[in-house]
């Protein structure tokens, strides 16, 4: 299935999106999602993407943004009855090609490890497993 458009999601449309992260297991009852895409949506160095059809209707997303040399996607979904006809690959080539547009060499995200159709689907894009530890800490707590 190909999308009519790609482009950046419109305000209109920042809760279908949520919606659609909800209904698709992306969200965590400890991080705000309304509030992760108003602030990629605000900043100069990231923003969210829309695969919209032909009539307007939201098919999927991708947080996209980057920190001078990496790339970070976010949030990728596809509403579960298109899923498996592109649109996720769709999004992902628009995600890169967003950060090559701004000249960064090198792309990432963060799958958990439970989700094995999101590691498989990201290993069938060329994506590899690297050798490194994530660290975080909560500063909003």
């Amino acid at each position: 299935m190909r999308a009519t458009r790609v482009g950046e999601l419109p305000e209109a449309m920042f809760a279908e999106a949520v919606r659609l992260w909800r209904e698709t297991g992306l969200t965590r009852p400890w991080n705000d999602a309304e509030a992760d895409l108003r602030r990629a949506m605000a900043g100069p160095a990231s923003t969210v993407l829309v695969a919209q059809s032909a009539s307007a209707a939201l098919l999927g997303t991708a947080m996209v943004g980057h920190d001078g040399h990496r790339g970070w996607v976010y949030y990728v979904a596809v509403q579960p009855a298109l899923q498996g006809r592109g649109l996720g690959r769709l999004l992902m080539s628009e995600c890169e090609a967003w950060l090559r547009d701004r000249g960064i060499p090198k792309i990432q995200l963060m799958v958990r490890q439970e989700n094995a159709a999101a590691l498989m689907f990201y290993s069938a894009l060329g994506y590899e497993l690297l050798d490194v530890a994530v660290w975080g800490r909560r500063l909003d707590l």
